[in-house]
């Protein structure tokens, strides 16, 4: 349920064109919607500006398609996080209006974009082309959450050069999303070059003291450039909402 859509029935009501009864009967899934399975946060677009998202991984595609309907039938957008291609396939032959991005295992249907709002544009940036499917997970939640998004990929500290190559696209930047494994190293470069917001995402890259993305991780806590903020390892869902928030940091809901 979306504020434009409960603006509606409330205008609906005042006007005579509805009941209250009949607004009632659209408004009675408030807070939450009760599948028995799940409860759907129908009031998180309202409380925070970006919609509840489904993490597709340890759901069976049945489960998606229930929670996939319900959220449709409230006028809400969906989008679901990790979700496998073969999962994805079974899900979009019932929910036919599901947009797949492979790349970032992000599936979407969106009943009404998200206005674009926020103090600029952020960007993502990976250090390398495998920590691409992180990068991506944070690029198209980002943009489904109403950003203007850029891309910055395989820009690494093993050929510094790359990212020193693109300074003025980085410092044009609002916030910074950078996806890094391996030792991690990325976040601290860039958030010594730039004046923004720098949120950086462990990727589970690596040989095996990488530990699947824990030697990135605790690289990037312990950074020697301040104010990093740092998410879980393959969060990007995490650290697009972190930047969603950071760019719309003091911008009411009427875009002022």
């Amino acid at each position: 349920m979306t504020e434009r859509r409960i603006r509606e029935i409330i205008e609906s009501v005042a006007a005579g064109k509805i009941t209250a009864g009949a607004a009632m009967g659209e408004l009675r899934e408030l807070p939450f919607a009760e599948l028995g399975f799940a409860k759907l946060d129908s009031h998180r677009t309202l409380r925070r500006g970006v919609p509840e998202v489904i993490f597709g991984e340890g759901k069976s595609a049945e489960q998606i398609i229930a929670i996939g309907k319900s959220i449709a039938s409230l006028g809400a957008n969906l989008v679901v996080t990790r979700l496998a291609p073969e999962k994805a396939r079974a899900v979009k032959r019932s929910l036919r209006a599901m947009v797949y991005h492979r790349e970032g295992r992000v599936g979407a249907i969106v009943k009404e974009p998200a206005p674009i709002s926020g103090h600029g544009e952020i960007m993502v940036i990976s250090a390398g082309t495998s920590d691409i499917p992180v990068a991506e997970e944070a690029a198209v939640c980002s943009s489904l959450f109403g950003n203007r998004v850029s891309r910055l990929y395989d820009v690494g500290v093993a050929g510094i050069h790359r990212l020193t190559a693109n300074l003025e696209t980085l410092r044009r930047a609002s916030v910074l999303i950078v996806a890094a494994g391996m030792e991690g190293a990325l976040p601290s470069v860039v958030a010594g070059l730039v004046d923004k917001p720098v949120i950086a995402v462990p990727t589970s890259v690596g040989y095996g003291t990488a530990f699947g993305g824990i030697a990135a991780l605790l690289g990037m806590l312990n950074s020697c450039a301040s104010g990093v903020t740092v998410v879980n390892i393959d969060n990007g869902f995490g650290a697009a909402v972190a930047a969603t928030l950071m760019n719309r940091a003091g911008i009411n809901r009427d875009g002022k």
